[in-house]
Order: C-alpha cells, then structure tokens, then sequence
C-alpha cells in the first residue's frame, strides 16, 4: 500500500532528526539481504550503538538535505541500508564490515563522516581502524608503562639488597 504525504513527510522528519544527531553514516548496497540478516544486524546495532534504517532513495535523499548533508544523488543507486553510528565515527563502518564478509551481494556505497560525504574507499579504511575503547587502551597503556617501569627500577634496588643480605649470611654459615 503506497505511503500518504503525511507519511512521507514524517519519515523524512524522523530521518532527518536521526541524522543530525550521527557521528558517522555508512550506506550499503543490500541485495540478496534477508530478513535474518535484518534481524541479527539490528541486535548487533543495538549492543554497539548503530541504529539501521532502510528507507526509499528520495526519502532518505530528502532527510539528508534536510538535516544539512549534501550527498550526491548516484551515490544512492539500488538498495541502500544506512548505519548510523551514534556513539563513535569508527563502529557503523566496522560493524558493517564484519557483517558483510561472508555476504556477497553486500557493499559499501559511501558515508558520512564528520558531516561530509565519503566514498567506499574511505568507508573501507575507517572499518580497519580501532575502536574508541581499543585507542582508550592503547592510551592507558602508555600512560602506565613510565609509572611500571619506575616501580620496576625501585624493586630491583630492592631485590639486589636481598641478594646481599642472603649473600652475607651464606658466607657466614
């Protein structure tokens, strides 16, 4: 059953609202995309923070201009399921690419990162990249390796006074 102008023009609303409020948007050409996939990827989107949407080509063309992302019209050729990623710039695009592995008739078409479009190429190299909480990690780990290495330092004078000890007392025995 077609859609109302009303309907229409809420779903463009409701899009547009989602969208400006992203950090990153990845599009995917879908074809051969059955309703498990819809059904695992969305669980997957709810645990990492990446709400999935599929909406028809003009709508979503609609909702992007009017929440201020200029996208050019043949970027959005076929099917297009757009990620969009709330809580950081790296987890749609990554998600997406875990996802699309064993799928073959799944690609990138491009993205949105920090409020420009991007094409599949870049989209592809923003999935390689770690997460914020690997970074986080990463960063912690550097912060303590001068704090470890100095107890380190300080525990060895301290072992070499026991080997000292232990030394004047074999002598002595």
């Amino acid at each position: 059953m077609p859609k109302t102008r009303a309907q229409k023009e809420e779903i463009i609303a409701e899009l547009a609202e989602k969208l400006s409020r992203l950090k990153s948007a990845v599009f995917t050409s879908i074809s051969g995309y059955t309703m498990e996939d819809a059904d695992a990827l969305r669980q997957k989107g709810r645990e990492q923070g990446v709400e999935l949407t599929l909406a028809k080509k003009t709508l979503l063309s609609r909702a992007l201009e009017k929440s201020g992302h200029a996208v050019p019209k043949e970027a959005l050729e076929g099917s297009v399921l757009t990620s969009i990623g709330y809580n950081d710039e790296v987890s749609a695009a990554k998600m997406m690419a875990t996802f699309m592995k064993d799928r073959e008739g799944m690609s990138f078409v491009g993205g949105i990162l920090e409020g420009q479009f991007v094409g599949a190429d870049q989209v592809k190299q923003l999935a390689s990249l770690p997460s914020k909480q690997e970074l986080l990690g990463k960063m912690v780990g550097s912060l303590n390796a001068p704090v470890s290495g100095f107890v380190n330092v300080l525990a060895g004078n301290l072992r070499k006074v026991v080997y000292v000890l232990q030394a004047i007392k074999d002598a002595k025995v």
